[in-house]
């Protein structure tokens, strides 16, 4: 099974770089392309992957496709794709907002496509992502593109109409996460703790507390109720962040991102 990358913008360079790590892929089985040729010949440089000249070329010689363009340029890139379909080809798209009907109209029905959301923790090997197949797409298919992913992260199956909100929770989410952490920071060098002391000190609280979630399998809530002792400093601050509408400002974030995300796929 051969892999081809078309477009190579920071996402499938990390995916391309979790492939490369991972023993389950040889790097001489991947191809990419970019329309800008010194962005093709450094990576090739860089992970040992085969630089493609075209898209036909990398249409001819791989297996998965992985379309890692702007969503805007997928008008002009698909038409290519398809003079160029095979029957041994499966579709994998990460654009944002585009969905399996969107594909089909530029392709066919009877076109293998795997709809995938990773985030960009896929640069650390740390990403949640989440995927969806169109009728077509074959077990085997499915389990490379799933390997594929795994190697930058975790991934699940979702349904299709859950995808935008997919998008806000774990694609858009680890900007709010990241604002979060430095809110922390910053409040903390407000009381005299130095910057870079706190930011580390916050950062790897918001870790612990995530694996203790999942670990603990416990409901957030009852987490935080053993946190917070009667009459005791941490239930000051819920208390406060509770008048201050927290969860209500969260939820407006939610739904602005996912509203957003709907509009583009009509």
């Amino acid at each position: 099974m051969k892999y081809g990358f078309i477009g190579l913008g920071n996402m499938t360079t990390a995916i391309i770089k979790g492939m490369c790590k991972s023993r389950d892929f040889d790097p001489t089985f991947i191809y990419g392309y970019n329309r800008t040729k010194a962005k093709t010949t450094n990576l090739a440089t860089s992970y040992g992957i085969q630089a493609a000249s075209s898209i036909e070329d990398i249409m001819s010689n791989c297996d998965v496709i992985i379309l890692g363009v702007k969503p805007q340029m997928l008008p002009d890139v698909l038409p290519e794709v398809k003079k160029h379909l095979q029957d041994n080809h499966v579709i994998v798209s990460i654009a944002a907002g585009k969905n399996i009907s969107y594909f089909q109209g530029y392709l066919s029905e009877a076109t293998p496509i795997v709809r995938v959301m990773p985030n960009i923790n896929a640069i650390i090997g740390a990403s949640t992502s989440c995927f969806t197949a169109s009728e077509p797409v074959s077990d085997i298919q499915l389990q490379h593109v799933v390997s594929l992913f795994e190697t930058v992260g975790t991934i699940i199956e979702v349904p299709e109409h859950l995808f935008s909100i997919f998008t806000t929770i774990g694609g858009a989410s680890p900007a709010f996460t990241y604002m979060y952490i430095d809110a922390l920071a910053r409040a903390a060098v407000r009381e005299g703790m130095p910057k870079s002391m706190a930011l580390d000190i916050a950062a790897n609280a918001v870790l612990g507390s995530a694996k203790m979630i999942i670990q603990s399998q416990e409901h957030p809530w009852a987490l935080v109720d053993q946190v917070c002792s009667p009459g005791g400093t941490t239930i000051q601050g819920v208390s406060s962040l509770q008048s201050n509408h927290f969860e209500t400002t969260i939820h407006d974030a939610v739904a602005a991102v996912t509203n957003k995300d709907r509009s583009l796929s009509k």
